[in-house]
């Protein structure tokens, strides 16, 4: 049997980065199977625990649990070779993964050319460039959807795979050659020899998950959805064409793992108490100045895949907002509370103005939200640290008054979870899952 808590979808409320990994790593807790169900390796997702950091890419950060399941669904774009070392990583700290850790024979595969072709892709656009990871995340999803990519469970069949990988590598090398006029240093019998090797250590994860997961809930088995990146970077809804090429949102969680919508009871949105963005876009509440360098560097804000600093801003509930709508919120969790302990006064966005008119709702045009000047509200800082509070009672006044801002302006969500510093331990309960 379960362990009583409903089966729920995380899922990031702003542009990722907001500290899922934390969260999902305290939820397992309650849960038996935590589900990645899209996005690739281009998603980092950080958990300390006692005092050793993990990065994880592509294994849901629930395997650290050593009685917890957790599986790769058929939505996520699968890089093997990064699969590999985080497998042989956990070993090297007395994890084993035999048995608990599944992959969706139908998720597509990420290859090498994929990655080259990213790369060949960013370097032509110049200034116009996305600022993608360059995991080659983008163009695995553009062969899914040109019905011409390799997937997981076609490792089962060697013949028929070496034969499509062939096709994908041709199809790849006259492109980045003669479009991008870029060099393709791959070599086809490296590959295959590289492939043959991987397929070996890949067969045991390989699996039907979706009827895995329908198991599972017969059995009243409690299930955890992790998503990848953040809603606004989702591939329809997100600030296009600044976005990844997934859908990021909770109702990703059903078509990524192959579950019906009626599986899920609880939508957990992580918000960061102020707001951060990796890669190039729109970013209204962005600070070019002294705030926004202590943001940076109290939060420690660089990206987990790719060390890049992240641009930060104040909170801002009008994209907050827009992800109670997308995403059905049930919960907020969160997250960083104990950086805007450095701040004698703290701002938050209640709208925007554009053009000289009023903005309450996110603007689905991306020029717009480039032009989108924030109004604030200040709000006054609480000036001490948060080490001690491991309730919401200890949370000082102000920040208790900041919280409860912040959820007036987004339709009164209940809080979860607040998270007031990087350790699982760091983490106060407010408003349990029923």
């Amino acid at each position: 049997m379960g362990t009583g808590m409903p089966n729920a979808v995380i899922v990031g409320t702003q542009w990722g980065d907001e500290g899922k990994a934390k969260v999902i790593d305290y939820l397992t807790e309650r849960s038996d199977l935590v589900i990645r169900f899209q996005g690739g390796a281009n998603a980092g997702h950080t958990v300390i625990a006692d005092g050793r950091k993990f990065i994880f890419h592509l294994v849901p950060s629930g395997i650290m649990y050593p009685d917890k399941v957790c599986i790769v669904g058929n939505g996520v774009v699968f890089d093997a070779e990064q699969f590999l070392r985080e497998v042989d990583e956990l070993a090297e700290y007395g994890i084993g993964v035999n048995g608990r850790l599944f992959v969706s024979g139908l998720a597509h595969l990420v290859l090498p050319y994929h990655k080259i072709i990213d790369g060949a892709r960013e370097t032509s656009m110049g200034k116009g460039k996305i600022g993608t990871t360059g995991r080659g995340i983008g163009p695995a999803y553009a062969d899914k959807i040109n019905r011409t990519g390799l997937r997981v469970g076609d490792l089962c069949n060697w013949d028929n795979f070496v034969t499509g990988m062939k096709e994908g590598f041709e199809l790849h090398r006259t492109i980045v050659t003669t479009v991008f006029k870029a060099d393709f240093p791959l070599s086809f019998d490296g590959l295959v020899e590289q492939y043959r090797s991987i397929r070996e250590r890949m067969l045991p994860f390989i699996s039907d998950t979706a009827a895995l997961l329908f198991t599972a809930q017969r059995e009243n088995k409690q299930l955890l959805f992790e998503g990848a990146q953040g809603t606004f970077l989702d591939i329809d809804h997100g600030t296009y064409p600044f976005v990844t090429s997934s859908n990021t949102i909770s109702g990703c969680a059903c078509t990524g793992s192959g579950v019906g919508p009626a599986a899920i009871n609880h939508v957990i949105g992580i918000v960061k108490t102020y707001t951060t963005r990796v890669g190039n876009g729109p970013f209204p509440t962005e600070l070019d100045n002294a705030d926004g360098e202590l943001l940076r560097k109290e939060g420690g804000e660089f990206g987990a895949t790719t060390g890049r600093p992240r641009r930060c801003g104040w909170f801002d509930s009008v994209m907050v907002r827009k992800a109670v709508q997308l995403n059905g919120l049930t919960r907020f969790a969160l997250t960083k509370l104990d950086v805007l302990s450095h701040f004698d006064e703290i701002k938050i966005c209640t709208h925007y103005e554009i053009d000289g008119k009023r903005y309450d709702q996110f603007p689905v045009d991306t020029t717009l939200v480039e032009k989108a000047i924030p109004v604030y509200e200040t709000m006054p800082g609480w000036k001490c640290s948060l080490d001690g509070c491991s309730t919401w009672a200890d949370l000082p006044e102000k920040a208790r008054a900041y919280i409860d801002r912040l959820r007036q302006l987004c339709y009164d969500v209940p809080a979860l979870i607040v998270s007031v510093g990087p350790d699982r331990r760091q983490t106060i309960e407010v408003t349990p899952l029923s």
